[in-house]
Formats: structure tokens, C-alpha cells, sequence
């Protein structure tokens, strides 16, 4: 009689590291632009310098012709696709679109994706040290617009020696900047795409931006905008996170995820005002995770960017302010998006139309709401890839 020896089995294939799998961009490291030279914003005030923190996908060609801009929404920033470290569960915002073989193809493509000016995310914004008082800006950094925000793009996209722009691509917030970077940077931008976006914002949107704005200010952490790195209005910035978001999403699809459902441990029939329903655990996460990562006069001055964003107001009608436009424009709207409304969507490409411009319009059905953009979806994904795909229209010389 012999002893039986247990034997293990042999080990399979280990599993392919997600930052490594097939249409990933893999690890990317954030990057900083320095601009030394004083920065005049639309406001008239100025900075002595900026600095933006950006990451990059791809290779730039000879040509320095195939640059694909991403402009981020509000609460976004330049880690829009890949991961930071191998650990990282979590890849960039916009990773689904962004890749190898993506209808982002990072195979063609250089990718450029910058954290806006104002914001809190490595860029110059209220955080940053005033160097005449060596403490931070608060509510003294300058009023920021749109257009100082992609003003501040375009001097990066010179220093990384971009020639031209085969694209520029956002959404919400992001698409304003898109159509802004077309229109003060014409000979510069051949190609738009701008999604759940608008030329400005309608009276309710103002206004939820409002209700954010003094759940920050009242809260008495705010302080003025004077608070110390890591403290300030936080109850504040989580509420107006809560009530963001939900603008955001729509009626169907948080009815889809939570419904009426109670947590676990919740006490069924019981009045109080702890949490009872999945989504109010959901909004306060939402609250939570956004204060450890934003920072609240940021929020302010963004929001504010966004409402005083208004291209008609700007250059006398919409057909006037897209008058100088050379690109190719895709605009997408989304049937569900209650906060930029499809109509808001389609008034762009007519305004393009009437302008003489070259200008289309697809409208997605979709129950997601206005972060449709963001969300899987091969209907968006061969929207993208088939408008980046386009031949470039040919260019005639008139002069001759």
C-alpha cells in the first residue's frame, strides 16, 4: 500500500493586471505646465504665472497634426483615462472612451487632457499660494471664465508643440469649452464634439448652481474662503455635491437603482432622520467622497464660470459668435438629460447651420440623464470613432 500524495493543482494563467489589458493606455504619470509670464484673465486681473496639471495618451506625429483635446466637466480633471499606480481600481473618468483601439485611439491620436484653470487638482487655482502674501488665494484668485480657461489650454498645447488640433472633444462644462477653443482659436481646431452641453445656461440651471454655492458659503467653516488646507466648509461642499449630482442623473435611473428600497438594518416603520433608503446612502457617499478630493472655493468659482458662460451675450447672437469658426462641429444631446436638455443641444448646431458652418446633430435615447456622456455606451463609442475618423474637408485657396 502507498501513501496518497495530495498534489495542487498547476497554477492557471494569472490574471491580466487591468492596466495592462487590451485597449489600455496602462500607467500615466500627471504632469506640470509652468507658465512663468503674467496671465491677463477676461476679468482684467492678472497673475504672474499658472501652472496646469495635464496628462498625455499616445505619441504626437511629425506633423504635429493628430492632438485630440479633452476638456473635462466640472467636477473632473486631467486623469481621464489609465491608471496612476498598478493597484489603482479606479481608472481615469473618461477610460471606457480613451485608448488603443478605442474610438478614442490612442494608437493615432495624442491625447491631452488638462485639470481647468480654478481648479483644485494640481493647476493654479483658489488653493494656490498668493506669492505677495505666501498664503493661499481663497476668494481673492481672479474671477474665471470659460474663455480663460481654454486660453490657459492653448498655451500648454504650444509648449507640448501642437501645430493643430485634430480634435476637441467635451462634455457638459467640457463642451462649452470645445465650442469656446473654436471660436477664439478657429485656424487652430478642425474638429468639435461637444455632448450634453449648452451655449448658456437656462434659469434652473443658475440656480441649482446657487443652492450649492451658499450651502458652501453658510456653512461657518467656509470662513470667508479663508480655511486651512484639508479643513473649510466640508458639510457645505458635500451638500452641494448631493444636490448636484442628482441633477446629474435622471428620475428612471435612480428609480432603476434604489428605488424605495430601505438599508439593511434600517427600522422599517421608524421616524428619524438617520439613514433609511439606498439612496440617501448613496448621496451622502457621493457628499463624502467629493469633499476628500475638491476643494470648495473651487467649486465656487467654477460654477460661477459655467452661469456667466453665454456665447450669444458674449458676441451679440450665437450666429455671431460662431462666425469665425473653420471646424467641423458633431453636437450630441441626450433625451434624458433634464440639467442641458437636448433642445439646448440642437440650438448649437442650428445657430452652426445658419452661421454657414459645417455642423451635425445626433440625439442618443437614453434613460441615464446628463452623465450619459460618461457611461458605457457603442452607440456613443461609433459616434466618436466615425466623426474622429472623417476625412478632413478639403481646403480651397481663394486667393489665387
Amino acid at each position: 500500500m502507498t501513501d496518497e500524495i495530495d498534489t495542487p493543482p498547476a497554477p492557471g494563467p494569472a490574471a491580466t493586471p487591468r492596466h495592462l489589458a487590451p485597449g489600455e493606455v496602462g500607467l500615466v504619470t500627471p504632469r506640470d505646465f509652468v507658465h512663468p509670464e503674467p496671465f491677463r484673465f477676461s476679468s482684467g486681473q492678472t497673475l504672474p504665472g499658472f501652472t496646469l496639471r495635464y496628462e498625455t495618451y499616445g505619441t504626437l506625429g511629425v506633423t504635429r497634426d493628430n492632438a485630440v483635446l479633452i476638456c473635462h466637466a466640472l467636477s473632473g480633471d486631467h486623469h481621464c483615462a489609465g491608471h496612476h499606480t498598478p493597484e489603482d481600481r479606479k481608472p481615469g473618468w473618461w477610460n471606457n472612451l480613451i485608448g488603443p483601439g478605442k474610438a478614442v485611439d490612442t494608437n493615432r491620436f495624442f491625447v491631452v487632457c488638462a485639470n481647468v484653470l480654478g481648479g483644485c487638482q494640481g493647476s493654479t487655482g483658489p488653493t494656490s499660494l498668493d506669492p505677495a502674501t505666501g498664503r493661499p488665494y481663497g476668494v481673492a484668485f481672479p474671477f474665471v471664465t470659460i474663455h480663460d480657461m481654454v486660453h490657459a489650454q492653448k498655451l500648454l498645447l504650444n509648449h507640448l508643440g501642437v501645430a493643430s488640433l485634430h480634435a476637441v472633444i467635451g462634455g457638459s462644462m467640457g463642451g462649452m469649452q470645445a465650442l469656446q477653443f473654436s471660436i477664439s482659436y478657429p485656424a487652430f481646431t478642425r474638429r468639435v464634439l461637444a455632448m450634453a452641453t449648452t451655449s448658456r445656461e437656462g434659469a434652473q440651471a443658475i440656480a441649482f448652481n446657487e443652492v450649492g454655492r451658499q450651502a458652501i458659503m453658510q456653512d461657518r467653516d467656509w470662513n470667508n474662503g479663508d480655511y486651512p488646507k484639508g479643513g473649510g466648509p466640508r458639510t457645505g461642499l458635500a451638500i452641494a455635491r448631493m444636490m448636484a449630482h442628482i441633477t446629474y442623473v435622471s428620475d428612471a435611473s435612480m428609480d432603476r437603482k434604489f428605488g424605495r428600497r430601505k438599508k439593511d438594518g434600517a427600522n422599517g416603520n421608524g421616524y428619524t432622520f438617520g439613514t433609511q433608503f439606498e439612496v440617501e446612502g448613496y448621496l451622502r457617499h457621493q457628499g463624502q467622497a467629493f469633499i476628500n478630493r475638491f476643494d470648495a472655493n473651487s467649486y465656487l468659482y467654477i460654477t460661477r464660470a459655467l452661469d456667466h458662460f453665454d456665447l450669444a451675450q458674449a458676441y451679440g447672437s450665437l450666429e455671431a459668435a460662431f462666425a469665425a469658426v473653420q471646424a467641423e462641429t458633431l453636437v450630441v444631446g441626450f433625451t434624458s438629460d433634464w440639467l442641458f436638455p437636448p433642445e439646448q443641444n440642437r440650438t448649437i448646431a442650428h445657430a452652426l447651420l445658419r452661421a454657414g458652418k459645417r455642423a451635425s446633430y445626433a440625439e442618443l435615447t437614453t434613460d441615464l440623464g446628463h452623465d450619459s456622456f460618461l457611461l458605457e455606451s457603442e452607440e456613443l463609442y461609433n459616434l466618436v470613432r466615425g466623426f474622429l475618423d472623417r476625412s478632413d474637408p478639403p481646403v480651397f485657396d481663394f486667393s489665387i
